[in-house]
């Protein structure tokens, strides 16, 4: 069992910067792909960003890409993402998943809570 623990989010104007992280506690985390995804009110959960277990292998969304930034520290168990640039429609609650393969699909065994990001206009 995996337990994902995300921190970080909170209100920022836009074109901020805001980090978000996870931290996970349980089996080993070097093994686990990981990934971010996002749900804004009224909308599905859509995919944001995942890193596979080596740190290589990286993946964004075509919304994102070339604004959030996807990293891990393994001896820290932790996963980060990055958001700079912000815009109001980043707005949601991000979530982060843990599984056996980086995917841009939420085929992923464990999930978070989830952090609230605002970015006002």
């Amino acid at each position: 069992q995996v337990q994902l623990v995300e921190s970080g989010g909170g209100l920022v104007q836009a074109g901020g910067s805001l980090s978000v992280s996870c931290a996970t506690k349980g089996r080993t985390f070097s093994s686990y792909a990981m990934g971010w995804f996002r749900q804004a009110p009224g909308k599905e959960r859509e995919f944001v960003a995942a890193i596979s277990w080596s740190g290589i292998n990286i993946f964004y969304a075509d919304s994102v890409k070339g604004r959030f930034t996807i990293s891990r520290d393994n001896a820290k168990t932790t996963v980060y993402l990055q958001m700079n640039s912000l815009k109001p429609e980043d707005t949601a609650i991000y979530y982060c998943a843990a599984g056996r393969y980086a995917s841009m699909t939420p085929s992923y065994d464990y999930w978070g809570q989830g952090t609230q990001v605002t970015v006002s206009s």
